[in-house]
């Protein structure tokens, strides 16, 4: 089976996204890409049900190579995202904090430092309907130079050099939304500035440095040497 490995991947991880609630039924798609091949969830199966065997192979034009199922509508967005990056792996959900934010926002802003993980401001894709090749344009231009972005009334996407990175990454996107999502409903949120996010960037370039302290000496003196030992 071509690419037995990446689609025993989508399975693994299309069950964790499904556990963890970042899909419902048969929303969301990941794939993976090795050279020139994709292996791809299919349409219209849940993740958590997939088997490695129902998971299509296209290349990079968009042709099916092996699978009797047929990939997953969003796959000309993902194409597109590996045609522009070195991305080697695409997780796709509709995670409920996600979407609130993709549906009432123009971007995601730099509520936490750990948004520098994903490239700092997430931005939202300008909306189209979902398998258009205007959508894989809007997710490519909202894309660059980060690792996430959001779809506007839709979702969530993620790239990685692994399929472990992406999805968590995807993770990191749902918990950055939800935390946004929650400050909301408290107050207005605070939005760090660029020197504040200047300085983290500094300091994980230049992570200080703790002196090590020597481990007291355990040797016991000998008997012989012990001066009350007579």
């Amino acid at each position: 089976m071509v690419m037995a490995e990446q689609r025993r991947l989508l399975c693994e991880y299309g069950r964790r996204a499904a556990e963890a609630g970042l899909v419902v039924g048969t929303a969301g798609n990941l794939s993976v890409r090795a050279g020139d091949l994709v292996a791809v969830t299919p349409s219209g199966v849940a993740l958590d049900r997939l088997t490695p065997e129902e998971c299509p192979i296209v290349d990079m034009e968009g042709y099916l190579v092996e699978g009797e199922r047929q990939p997953s509508s969003e796959t000309p967005m993902h194409l597109a995202v590996y045609s522009t990056t070195d991305a080697r792996a695409i997780v796709h959900t509709h995670s409920v904090f996600g979407t609130v934010v993709a549906t009432t926002m123009g971007e995601l802003p730099p509520i936490h430092y750990n948004t520098l993980l994903l490239g700092g401001v997430i931005k939202v894709a300008e909306y189209a309907t979902y398998g258009t090749p205007e959508l894989a344009a809007n997710v490519r231009a909202a894309l660059a130079g980060r690792q996430a972005a959001l779809l506007a009334n839709h979702g969530g996407v993620t790239i990685g050099p692994d399929l472990d990175t992406a999805y968590e990454r995807t993770r990191l996107l749902e918990w950055l939304c939800e935390v946004y999502v929650r400050a909301r409903a408290v107050g207005e949120p605070r939005v760090l500035t660029e020197e504040q996010l200047a300085a983290v960037v500094e300091r994980a370039l230049n992570p200080p440095a703790f002196p090590r302290r020597e481990p007291a000496s355990t040797e016991r003196t000998s008997p012989s040497a012990d001066p009350k030992s007579d």
